[in-house]
């Protein structure tokens, strides 16, 4: 099955009503809990404790160039450019290097920044660190099965987290 293929189903997974967002950090817990039941009917994901580990020209064959340069050498997209910022689909968005579910729509917000932005991520997809590339600290965020560099979280989304977790289109 082609990546486009199984991203577009996942997004046309239902998904419960997208009333409001959640108000309660117990809301948001069940949210990065219970991401599993969007999936369709006999739809299998990877398990972001089988690390997916392929070598630079392997991932270039993989990938098109602007998601290698984004997943594989921390590249950034230009703000705006991405059609995932105006997705309103109910379903869920995965990694564009090796398809582990990371978000869902649910978790998505308009920030008004020009990448997807999200205010939670699904439990356990994600390993963190302090990146200084401009000067202050930020946490970067990577794929926890295949390492690939998705973006940053910042201390400026909605309540109840206060995060924005701020991705990279081309890396989803």
């Amino acid at each position: 099955m082609q990546r486009r293929t199984f991203l577009f189903g996942l997004a046309a997974a239902p998904l419960l009503a997208r009333a409001a967002p959640p108000s309660t950090m117990k809301d948001i817990e069940a949210l990065q809990k219970d991401w599993k039941g969007l999936l369709p009917a006999g739809a299998t994901v990877p398990s972001a404790e089988e690390p997916l580990k392929l070598s630079k020209d392997e991932w270039r064959k993989r990938l098109p160039p602007e998601s290698f340069k984004v997943l594989r050498e921390e590249g950034t997209e230009r703000a705006g450019t991405s059609p995932l910022n105006d997705e309103k689909r109910p379903g869920i968005f995965a990694c564009a290097g090796c398809g582990l579910p990371l978000f869902t729509s649910a978790m998505k917000f308009d920030s008004g920044t020009g990448w997807p932005s999200f205010f939670t991520s699904i439990q356990g997809a994600f390993e963190t660190k302090k990146d200084f590339f401009l000067i202050y600290p930020r946490t970067e965020y990577h794929c926890k099965r295949c390492g690939g560099h998705h973006g940053h979280v910042f201390d400026d989304g909605p309540q109840p987290t206060g995060q924005r977790w701020c991705n990279n289109g081309v890396a989803l």
